[in-house]
């Protein structure tokens, strides 16, 4: 609610340091004290909705750089919607269960299985391992021990451990977003829709129990699927085993195998070859012994086969392929299973998924840990679907009693064990260290391993290609990801394992009996209590429901409820349904609002939220959950590493806020490539590069419009308002600049909005901040007016956009252009038709970038709204005008259009930019004047357009007299041929040698006549309009030094600039002059002076009798037009001061050119 509805927004000081943080505090103060988001919520009641759905982050970590990018992207989207006449929800989520909040319980309750850093690689040295598993709890039975209730306690304690973290820092960003009315993955109606989002699954015959080979972490002893299993690799070294298998029938041949589990070696129960490759017999001749293996893999024993060949190292005895060794027994490498699978398995068997990349073409087969051990397996009847195949460890990776030898022991630890009883036994052929990828578990650290389990799984494998389908009808930001990362991901999806043998989190809601002959699914706590007879359940977690049984219908006893609770990222994909607690409640709402129209997260979501997302909903209602999607890259470190709290490699986002603001760090994040899916190296300097460029050039064109505002009223008593209903004002840069911003306007609404409603849009907006950063430096008088941009590269940036980043370059230059008209000097009248249009080009601007800047967009709205007309009405923005963020994105105001003053202000832009490259060339400063520029082109119009804009060139170009002209001799104009040989190469055909050599012989005149008459021979080739292009060009007489007058020229091939650079000592004067003044303006800024202050300017030299100082005294007193024109007064000699003067401002020592001069400023 709001604590002060009628809140006054502090007052703007432009004389004071600015602080963009500060402001920022000061903005946020005052939306909370007219509790502006909520206020915006309710003002749009009613309108249609633009439903966007937040994925939840765990509150159990601080927010990272990552976390701002997206809430900034996804802050965004949603204003700029709701600024479009859109009702916009938007509910803050948490995920609270799972693995990250089990994971620091299980360490502060010391029954982690999380190896200590010095031991969380899979190959910490042994003694290490050893230690840590010696003194490691077993989790499940102290879990039990103390309770589930008691450590579910424990978790649900932590789960909001940084959630007033999180919502200072989301709201110090600027993010609108409802942390009151967020949803919980823990509350009790959130669980109650998974449970139905699972039962409408289970009816659908969408679910089942297995035993699947599955990444599993012994660190925090359960399954992962697949996808988590991904996101999480190191680069590891492994042993690499060559191991001898005696063959039954004949011992004096051994099958070679390879592996690099050699801990799995005493599951082996055969050994696969692949069908078609060759396998060789041979005899080698150092170990006097007999063996197979692949022809293409002799270098398993051999560094160089064909030199080992030669050598007689050793011999081929015999090739065979491999179907023919399929059925050959052997003998076993252990005898633990022997008695148990021994009448069907220790043989060769094959099958096509065996490569010949490295190894020696045999692999060794332990279905327990090997998803095609496990299917061969099940082919080749060894086991049955439902049968554990031999699996002798336990849920923490330690070898049971079922391999006695090694019974206790780490399946890591035990791998020299074994290698070193196999080289006793002079089976180990060969062994080395291999460097390999290996995946990890993303919350323990630990590595992992892949076993078989029984876990519930949805199935996923038969709805492939309609999973990809249901995608293709959504639209993504970059579209590349879509159709190439997430759709491979799609194509190959495997059935999803939903479950975890774990304890904080949604219980599965499935009662079975022993067997599991009869399963019950529960869809909700109604349905649970009218089977069970359990009453309501406020809480269904586990400590409070696994105690419920349900009578068998069928006379199987009781049923109790399956241990297992649901995955985290199945919780976060029922997400559109639980956080509304639907179909139990908000069942109109919800299929109001249903796909979203807009989500956004990181790469990583690929596979995660955004898979359990598209699968739930494909099941559900056979369509994708969004619409619209915007996928971002990472934020790295500035050494491009991830960035880690350990390292310290990264700075802390709050202290860059405080240092920096939220808009330099939001709009840092957005313009980058980490918007196209890119990575981004993140780099304090670029923030601060943000405000230089961006932010500060805004500030101050703004502030120059307080300034002057104020000093309309101090020396013409006129208090300046925005008159709305004014009359378009006559003055072509007026109506060029407000012509600019509804450009701006139209091209953003186009662009952003595509052809649906409300397609995604930031990458095309990042893009426009890119061009609003290259082009809105306040610096320098060597930009262009007008410069013409170059767009980014990509295909997402539209070419339409290449206007819009122009305009607070434009903006700049209308003030620089029409300085004088706003300082007053033409006269009341025009000074308020100049306010009047810069201040609506600065409410356009803040109107159109509110969404990507809101704090200062904000700060600038509330300085011009006290120059509001007193009925608001007229404005067209609403009747709520408190803050910026009340009102509507602007509308294009169709009437300022036209195209002869866009055509008028773009010859005047070519004008100046030509001559100002001319200057460059010369090293001829612009303070400088310069006598003459003409202008030549050969048609009037072109003359007169430049021509009605000509204070603009005197004035950008600093130069006393512009000539205009269309006559060619008097200009030297001269005209010449080119042609793009490689594109007229391929009509011409082998004429195009006659044309490249009859180019340079063509006369000046020929071309011109070909101009007109668009024909033309070259080298006896008749070429016709388009095949040639035609250059304008200057040719001047050589320059004599003694010459009245220095021509240089320049063209862009249409016009044509000649500037005299002749330096001219009078003209110099001035020029001195000019310096002066900005000395002087420099000293009023840095003292905190507005224009309103009068001021008086005193001069002196340390030595006066110079030949330096004289000149400057001279200039002052020769130039007093200049010094009046724009200070109101002309410096006077030190010496001129005296008692009654005011009090001293401030004094300075300065140079003007080599000169030292002390300039003091009184108080007039």
């Amino acid at each position: 609610m709001a604590t002060n509805p009628n809140a006054v927004f502090p007052a703007h000081n432009p004389t004071a340091h600015f602080s963009f943080p500060k402001a920022e505090e000061d903005v946020l103060a005052y939306w909370k004290e007219i509790d502006a988001f909520q206020e915006s919520i309710r003002q749009s009641e009613g309108k249609p909705q633009y439903s966007f759905y937040d994925g939840p982050p765990f509150a159990t970590g601080l927010p990272h750089h990552g976390h701002i990018l997206m809430g900034t992207v996804k802050d965004i989207v949603t204003r700029y919607a709701h600024s479009n006449g859109f009702y916009v929800e938007r509910r803050f989520g948490w995920d609270t269960h799972g693995l990250p909040v089990e994971h620091e319980i299980d360490k502060k309750l010391n029954i982690t299985s999380v190896c200590p850093p010095h031991a969380s690689a899979p190959h910490a040295p042994s003694s290490s391992l050893t230690t840590w598993l010696a003194v490691v709890v077993h989790q499940k039975a102290d879990v039990m021990a103390m309770g589930i209730d008691k450590y579910n306690a424990e978790c649900r304690a932590i789960v909001m451990r940084y959630s007033s973290e999180w919502r200072k820092t989301v709201e110090r960003l600027g993010r609108w977003i409802d942390f009151d009315n967020d949803y919980k993955t823990l509350n009790t109606p959130y669980m109650e829709s998974v449970w139905w989002v699972f039962g409408q699954l289970w009816k659908k015959n969408l679910v089942y129990r297995g035993m699947r080979v599955m990444p599993y972490t012994t660190g925090c002893t359960t399954p992962l699927s697949n996808f988590e299993a991904q996101q999480a690799y190191k680069d590891v070294q492994d042993p690499a085993v060559t191991v001898a298998f005696t063959l039954e029938s004949d011992p004096t041949v051994s099958v070679l195998a390879w592996t690099t589990t050699p801990w799995t070696l005493p599951s082996n129960l055969a050994l696969c070859v692949h069908p078609d490759f060759t396998y060789v017999t041979i005899h080698h001749t150092d170990l006097d012994r007999k063996f197979i293996l692949c022809d293409k893999l002799l270098t398993a024993l051999f560094k160089d086969p064909v030199k080992a060949a030669k050598e007689k190292k050793y011999t081929v005895l015999e090739s065979t392929l491999g179907k023919d060794l399929v059925g050959l027994k052997y003998t076993p490498m252990f005898p633990y299973f022997v008695e148990r699978f021994g009448h069907n398995c220790f043989k060769i068997i094959a099958d096509k998924y065996v490569t010949a990349d490295s190894g020696t073409g045999v692999v060794h087969q332990a279905p327990a840990f090997g998803e095609d051990d496990h299917r061969i397996a099940i082919r080749e009847k060894f086991i049955t679907k439902e049968e554990m195949p031999p699996c002798p460890i336990d849920e923490r990776g330690m070898f049971t009693s079922e391999v006695p030898d090694y019974e206790g022991q780490y399946i890591k630890d035990a791998d020299k064990n074994i290698m070193k009883v196999l080289k006793e036994r002079k089976v180990l052929i060969a062994a080395s260290q291999l460097m390999h990828s290996y995946p990890f578990c993303w919350r323990s650290g630990t590595p992992l391993i892949y076993r078989v389990v029984p876990a519930w799984f949805v199935r996923v494998e038969g709805s492939n290609d309609q999973l990809v389908k249901n995608n293709l009808d959504t639209t993504w930001v970059p579209a590349s990801v879509s159709t190439t990362r997430f759709q491979n991901w799609l194509q190959n999806a495997r059935d999803w394992n939903v479950s975890r043998n774990r304890y904080w989190g949604t219980p599965l809601p499935l009662w079975a009996n022993e067997d599991y002959s009869e399963i019950v699914c529960i869809g909700s706590i109604e349905e649970l209590d009218k089977l069970s007879g359990c009453g309501t359940l406020l809480d269904i977690h586990r400590d409070k429901i696994d105690h419920i049984t349900i009578p068998s219908k069928d006379g199987k006893g009781v049923l109790r409820r399956v241990e297992e609770v649901f995955d985290c990222w199945f919780e976060s994909g029922s997400m559109p349904y639980a956080q509304a607690h639907y179909p139990f409640e908000n069942k109109e709402k919800f299929e109001a609002s249903f796909p979203a129209d807009f989500i956004s997260e990181a790469m990583d979501q690929t596979r995660g939220w955004f898979y359990t997302l598209l699968v739930l909903s494909t099941h559900l209602f056979d369509t994708a959950p969004w619409k619209n999607l915007i996928v971002c890259g990472h934020v790295l470190a500035a050494d491009g590493k991830k960035m880690s709290k350990s390292l310290k490699n990264y700075p802390d986002p709050n202290l860059i806020v405080d240092k920096y603001g939220a808009d330099a760090l939001r709009l840092f994040l957005v313009n980058s490539p980490v918007v196209r899916g890119d990575s981004l190296r993140f780099k304090e300097e670029g923030v601060k590069e943000v405000i230089a460029r961006v932010l500060l050039p805004f500030l101050n064109s703004y502030r120059f419009f307080v300034g002057q505002a104020a000093l309309l009223k101090k020396e013409s008593g006129v208090d300046f308002k925005y008159d709305p209903v004014a009359p378009k004002s006559e003055n072509v840069m007026d109506r060029w600049i407000l012509a600019s911003c509804q450009s701006l306007i139209a091209h953003v609404k186009t662009e952003m909005e595509g052809e649906s409603s409300f397609e995604p849009f930031v990458m095309r907006v990042t893009d426009l901040m890119a061009l609003l950063q290259r082009t809105a430096s306040t610096p320098s008088h060597r930009e262009p007016f007008c410069c013409s941009t170059t767009l980014p590269t990509g295909k997402y940036l539209p070419v339409a956009l290449a206007e819009v980043g122009s305009l607070c370059q434009l903006l700049y230059r209308y003030i620089r252009f029409n300085r004088r008209r706003l300082k007053g000097e033409q006269g009341v009248q025009d000074t308020v038709a100049a306010l009047q249009t810069l201040f609506e080009a600065l409410l356009t601007l803040a109107r159109t970038l509110s969404s990507f800047i809101p704090f200062l967009t904000e700060i600038i709205y509330q300085g011009l709204r006290v120059h509001f007309p007193d009925d608001t009405s007229s404005l067209g923005v609403g009747e709520d005008v408190r803050s910026l963020h009340f009102l509507p994105f602007p509308t294009v105001r169709e009437e300022y259009f036209d195209p002869i003053i866009e055509r008028q202000a773009s010859r005047l832009k070519d004008v100046i930019e030509l001559g100002r490259v001319v200057r460059e060339r010369n090293v001829i400063p612009l303070k400088i004047p310069l006598k003459e520029l003409i202008v030549f082109h050969p048609t009037l119009e072109y003359l007169e357009d430049v021509k009605l804009l000509l204070p603009y060139v005197e004035q950008e170009l600093n130069v006393r007299q512009v000539t205009f002209t269309t006559d060619e001799t008097l200009c030297g104009i001269k005209y010449k041929a080119t042609a793009d040989i490689q594109v007229l190469g391929k009509k011409l055909k082998k004429d195009i040698g006659k044309v490249k050599g009859g180019l340079p012989k063509l006369t000046s005149e020929e071309v011109k006549a070909y101009l007109v008459s668009g024909k033309i021979s070259v080298g006896g080739i008749e070429l016709v309009a388009g095949d040639l292009t035609a250059l304008r060009y200057c040719e001047l007489p050589p320059r004599e030094a003694d010459a009245a007058t220095h021509l240089e020229s320049n063209t862009n091939n249409d016009v044509v600039v000649l500037l005299d650079v002749k330096r001219h000592p009078e003209l110099e004067s001035e020029g001195l002059a000019r310096e002066v003044v900005n000395r002087i303006q420099r000293l009023r800024k840095s003292a905190g002076l507005v224009p309103t202050d009068d001021i008086d300017v005193f001069y002196h030299f340390a030595d006066e009798d110079t030949k330096e100082g004289q000149e400057l005294h001279d200039c002052i007193v020769a130039q007093q037009d200049v010094f009046v024109r724009v200070l109101k007064r002309v410096p006077l000699p030190k010496a001129h001061m005296n008692a009654g003067q005011g009090a001293v401002v401030t004094e300075e020592v300065v140079e003007v050119g080599d000169l030292k001069v002390t300039l003091t400023l009184v108080r007039a």
